[in-house]
């Protein structure tokens, strides 16, 4: 399936815990030879008692996670010329904001938000953010499946303020093309039209803002 690289330097794709980020973009990485970049969520020290008790480590999870994506990105995005065939990373940095807006009180928020904003100052925006959009029994099923053990306590509650908070943010985000696309069940990794769909997508150039796309109405749940 050539063609691609994509109209879009840098894409970043985001989504629910269980969503399908990673492995959507190892697929494209690997056929099309984009830079990956993957967020290193399993060097986090205190993301495992963090699920146990998220009041007590909510704060230092939050802050290991910015600085870690922060010190990522940084040496990524200063080498321009390594990826020529374009950048697609599982992640962007406003990330950190939301799941920290999520997760922490608020006098701890307004601490993180001021050296959030510190960090971000100087930082390159996606070219194009994709957001990988599923139902929260589907999102279950996939946490489920991969069976990562300090996941197993993840509530379907959680899942849900995760997802408005994304959508809180999208409304606001009116520098930024964002394209929602709403997955439902659709496998991509192994239908090979699911994902040609998805590279389709990548391939046209949107306005700042949000674009929704249904997969399901355009496919079927496949």
């Amino acid at each position: 399936m050539p063609t691609p690289p994509f109209p879009y330097r840098f894409i970043a794709v985001e989504g629910n815990i269980g969503a399908g980020k990673t492995t959507l973009c190892r697929q494209i990485a690997r056929d099309f030879g984009s830079r990956l970049v993957l967020e290193q969520f399993t060097d986090n020290p205190f993301l495992p008692p963090f699920y146990q008790n998220p009041e007590r480590y909510a704060f230092p999870v939050e802050l290991f996670f910015m600085t870690e994506r922060h010190k990522q990105l940084q040496e990524e995005l200063s080498h321009p010329s390594l990826f020529e065939n374009g950048m697609i990373a599982d992640y962007f940095f406003m990330k950190t904001l939301l799941f920290a807006r999520n997760n922490l009180q608020d006098d701890e928020f307004r601490l993180f938000q001021r050296l959030f904003e510190t960090l971000n100052s100087s930082f390159r925006k996606p070219d194009l953010l994709l957001y990988l959009h599923r139902p929260i029994p589907v999102l279950q099923s996939y946490i489920v499946k991969r069976g990562r053990e300090m996941e197993g306590t993840i509530s379907p509650e959680y899942l849900g303020q995760l997802q408005e908070t994304y959508f809180e943010y999208f409304k606001t985000a009116v520098d930024l093309p964002i394209v929602v696309m709403e997955l439902g069940a659709i496998d991509f990794e192994n239908n090979k039209d699911n994902y040609r769909f998805i590279v389709d997508c990548l391939n046209r150039k949107y306005a700042s803002g949000v674009t929704y796309v249904s997969m399901i109405k355009k496919i079927g749940d496949g």
